[in-house]
């Protein structure tokens, strides 16, 4: 290669000056980032902008060189958004192919741009400019899916159904008040997403590669332009956090489990064997084999990708682990975790909204589906009426199981005397305590589930969720 060749290879790099040679073919497909971090190239360019802006207030450069990057920025911009922005084989990440893009447009003045900026702050600041914008379509997702367990909830109201512990059958619930649990999952990841946003939104551009800008950056400056609530106060420390990161996949992680554990119990409602619920043909699919199947493979596909999400966190804290002080190449390996773990999320949350939205019920399988041992505690508690302690009720009620489960009847079958011989406290309105209304209506504490309580949990989700329309900050 002649000594032109070579310089001219090596314009296309942010760092060239120090070598001779170029890459390897094999570490330049090694090292580059540019197939995943483009993404972020609309931060990248506002950013740029900023900071272009920054460095003409510092007089670092003159308005009108400020003004030709910001003309060329957003040519770059216009080209990025029309879809006709061309990468180079030069381009290993994209703060080197926007500001090659930058020179070809505006000339030799693209180089004043990256003055005091090193990629070191300026990818932390993209990064954290890309999650702050995607946190804002979580939590407009999480709002969404909030308002389809709600209104799906208001419009079953009085719908009876088992309820279960152990995956065995426990005491009789509302529908509602089942399908209410999820909404509380889900506030809750609502409040974490938001509980988060502070740490997030500290602005690090500023910080140089490690020790600090020389130009005497404005940026308190750059963070209202860029909307970040704070500036960060170790430069060393800023370019290598990636606790924001870290707290992001913790976030993605938990949602993305309660998401499977409401798939998981959709799975089990759905099944031949409960037929309480069926999902929407919109959202199954069928078998290659077997013509009659209905397939819930959304909700476990749902239930799947618990795993790779899981998996992201996992593998960015072992990156995390051992890395030395101020910015080291390993934290590249950042972008294509939480990029696959907010994808992830993008699309299972509208997914299951879309579930809900649909969801076809069957209340007479749920109502069959109830039985009289299921009111146990019921006649547990109509003993503790009598007088006798819950512990001595409870031993005696196991009598009367036993003794109906010997005869093959249900508890309503059992004649009375077989109640007496067990405890003479047993008397003839025993039988009105076994009724499945009316051990649901008795539930009436806060977060019970009987009719009032529900609607009251209703209640305060809508303000919640009326509440909730205002943005992340």
């Amino acid at each position: 290669m002649s000594s032109q060749a070579r310089e001219e290879n090596k314009m296309n790099f942010l760092w060239g000056g120090r070598f001779d040679g170029t890459p390897d073919v094999l570490m330049r497909r090694f090292g580059d980032s540019i197939s995943f971090d483009i993404r972020l190239w609309e931060v990248d360019i506002l950013a740029s902008e900023a900071y272009a802006r920054a460095l003409a207030r510092a007089g670092v450069i003159t308005e009108a060189v400020r003004d030709q990057l910001l003309s060329g920025l957003a040519q770059v911009h216009a080209e990025f958004a029309a879809g006709c922005f061309k990468i180079q084989p030069g381009d290993e990440d994209i703060h080197t192919a926007v500001e090659r893009r930058l020179g070809e447009l505006i000339g030799a003045a693209a180089g004043m741009l990256h003055t005091g900026r090193s990629r070191n702050d300026q990818v932390a600041t993209d990064t954290r400019l890309y999650l702050r914008k995607q946190a804002q379509v979580l939590h407009q997702e999480l709002h969404a899916l909030q308002t389809a367990i709600v209104d799906k909830a208001s419009a079953h109201l009085d719908v009876l159904m088992p309820g279960y512990t152990h995956l065995q059958p426990a005491q009789p619930v509302r529908f509602s008040h089942w399908l209410l649990s999820y909404f509380w999952m889900f506030q809750r990841d609502r409040e974490r997403l938001g509980a988060l946003m502070p740490r997030l939104n500290v602005l690090p551009l500023g910080a140089g590669a490690l020790s600090g800008n020389p130009w005497g950056i404005d940026q308190d400056f750059l963070a209202q332009e860029l909307g970040f609530d704070a500036v960060a106060t170790n430069s060393m420390d800023v370019v290598s956090d990636r606790d924001y990161l870290v707290e992001m996949l913790g976030w993605c992680c938990l949602a993305q489990i309660h998401l499977s554990r409401m798939a998981e119990d959709l799975i089990i409602f759905s099944s031949r064997e409960f037929g309480f619920v069926e999902l929407s043909d919109l959202y199954a699919t069928g078998s290659s084999l077997m013509p009659q199947k209905k397939n819930p493979d959304s909700l476990e596909l749902l239930r799947g990708k618990s795993g790779r999400v899981i998996g992201d966190l996992v593998g960015m804290l072992v990156t995390l682990k051992g890395l030395p002080s101020t910015y080291n190449k390993d934290l590249q390996e950042d972008k294509e975790a939480i990029f696959d773990a907010l994808d992830t999320l993008l699309l299972a949350l509208p997914v299951m909204t879309g579930v809900i939205q649909t969801l076809i019920l069957h209340p007479e399988r749920m109502r069959a589906a109830l039985s009289d041992e299921m009111l146990a505690t019921e006649l547990a508690d109509y003993l503790v009426q009598q007088g006798i302690p819950f512990r001595e009720a409870h031993a005696l009620v196991g009598q009367v199981v036993r003794r109906a489960l010997a005869r093959g009847c249900s508890l309503r079958e059992l004649p009375l005397q077989e109640y007496r011989e067990v405890c003479d406290r047993f008397g003839p309105d025993v039988v009105e305590w076994l009724d499945c209304e009316r051990a649901v209506e008795r539930r009436s504490s806060v977060g019970g589930t009987a009719r009032q309580s529900v609607l009251d949990q209703i209640s305060a989700a809508r303000q919640l969720l009326s509440n909730g329309m205002a943005r992340l900050r």
